[in-house]
């Protein structure tokens, strides 16, 4: 989808007209009902799914069965993740709020994620503070950006795409908890989630040197 979460407040912003200079006369900006939309609001809707997946009683659901639901939501979310991208692509049908929502329905979905995992006991609090620290961080710091018309200054990186990989891959691995055609699959889901949490560590302090020359240079300008 379209990049930056700037946009969306500019098209909002534009739905304000003066009506003979006497009174602000406000349209409501509508949310294109098109199938890439339509798909970002069925991830969020995922959401309380998963999370009622986890607290029901034994009882009702079997520990195996959670395990294996709440993968296959994860998986399914981030499948979604994907594809309305690619069809906001294939079919044109890109839009700010799209470019708006689609970002924060990812963040949604992990944040809700590692916050179960350590709930459950799967996960250390702190890994889960460092890596949703770091995604409020550089979202701040890209809107940022983006108001001082530097965005592109700081791009996704490969770095930060080998640590959205291995995050996601752990947080797979973790959700499923049970060994897997002779794999430790909660063992190398810890592995992956500290690499991941070291990754982010890197990848924010990365982000940041690119900013900050950008920053400064913009506040000189000013002056």
């Amino acid at each position: 989808m379209l990049s930056g979460h700037a946009s969306i407040f500019k098209e909002l912003d534009s739905s304000l007209r003066w009506n003979d200079g006497k009174e602000i006369q406000k349209t409501f900006v509508v949310m294109p009902l098109n199938i890439p939309n339509l798909l970002t609001w069925f991830r969020i809707l995922m959401i309380p799914v998963f999370i009622v997946v986890f607290y029901l009683p034994d009882t009702t659901l079997s520990p195996h069965l959670k395990h294996l639901l709440g993968m296959t939501i994860f998986i399914l979310a981030a499948i979604t993740d994907w594809l309305d991208g690619y069809l906001a692509r294939r079919l044109n049908q890109g839009s700010a709020f799209g470019a708006f929502l689609d970002p924060v329905a990812d963040k949604l979905m992990v944040a809700t994620a590692l916050i179960v995992l350590v709930e459950l006991g799967y996960l250390e609090a702190f890994i889960a503070v460092i890596i949703v620290g770091r995604e409020i961080a550089i979202s701040a710091l890209r809107e940022w950006m983006a108001q001082l018309g530097a965005s592109k200054s700081i791009a996704v990186s490969m770095i930060g795409k080998i640590k959205t990989a291995s995050q996601m891959i752990a947080i797979l691995f973790l959700l499923y908890q049970e060994p897997l055609l002779g794999l430790p699959i909660q063992t190398i889901g810890t592995v992956l989630i500290y690499i991941a949490a070291l990754l982010t560590l890197w990848s924010m302090a990365y982000y940041l040197a690119l900013a900050i020359p950008q920053i400064a240079k913009k506040s000189r300008e000013r002056n």
